[in-house]
């Protein structure tokens, strides 16, 4: 069978975003609808993703290899990736989202399938629009896959509760929006907390808490939702650790102390 091309690859790319690490396998839906539509087996696009983790710090740090024999072409579209997350990013979804209109199996990794109303930033056209909500939902389930549903500081796993929360903000650094090591998944109550600055966590990936909070006046639900989070480690994502440099952003520019 003929090389991998780069379009089949930014389509590996994007599943292997959107899709828990431990679903990596042949016999997964997902990978058969996508198998079929890029002519693979779905073997060959299973050892693909496999391939891709490879690459992945955040599953090589923790003891795991991934599959060897990661391609020159897919370190060159690993590597884009981290330099340029929110082109690529786009591009891969733009390609998932054309598949998925010949495979009902594919509809779920499209930008039209959400769990959740989406937050929105204003837009002076509805082509741009298009893009924007495009982005929101891929970074939604690049977090959410990489956290496998649960809050990084609580545990919580209900998705509607859940946010995908930007650690360097949307509107402050728009190569970054679509990076899944610039994101926490947090629930509701802790990423309004994390973007008002009431929480942060460091570059070791220890929670912290604001002085601000524990100056208001004692009550029990500061405490068993906030205050008892401080000094604490947060969960790590299976694929795509949140970058040091990013959560070190949000401590000096953000965090109340």
């Amino acid at each position: 069978m003929a090389n991998w091309n780069r379009e089949q690859l930014l389509v590996a790319l994007n599943l292997y975003c959107q899709m828990d690490f431990g679903k990596f396998h042949k016999g997964n839906p997902r990978i058969i609808a996508v198998a079929k539509q890029l002519g693979r087996t779905p073997d060959a696009v299973a050892m693909k993703l496999g391939n891709l983790a490879s690459l992945d710090p955040a599953i090589t740090a923790s003891g795991r290899k991934g599959l060897p024999g990661a391609s020159a072409l897919d370190r060159k579209i690993w590597s884009e990736f981290q330099e340029k997350p929110d082109e690529l990013g786009l591009q891969g979804q733009d390609i998932m989202d054309k598949l998925a209109e010949n495979d009902s199996e594919l509809v779920s990794l499209s930008s039209a399938y959400n769990d959740e109303a989406l937050p929105n930033y204003t837009s002076t056209n509805t082509k741009a629009l298009v893009t924007i909500r495009k982005k929101q939902s891929f970074f939604r389930k690049a977090i959410l896959s990489g956290y496998e549903s649960r809050c990084c500081m609580t545990g919580l796993s209900h998705p509607r509760l859940l946010v995908a929360s930007h650690i360097i903000p949307w509107a402050e650094d728009e190569h970054n929006r679509l990076n899944p090591a610039n994101g926490l998944c947090l629930s509701a109550l802790h990423d309004k907390a994390f973007d008002q600055g009431l929480i942060t966590v460091t570059s070791d990936y220890t929670i912290r808490v604001s002085k601000a909070l524990r100056e208001i006046e004692p009550n029990a639900m500061a405490q068993d939702y906030l205050l008892s989070l401080d000094g604490k480690p947060i969960t790590l994502p299976h694929k795509f650790a949140p970058h040091p440099d990013f959560l070190s952003h949000h401590n000096s520019a953000f965090f109340l102390g």
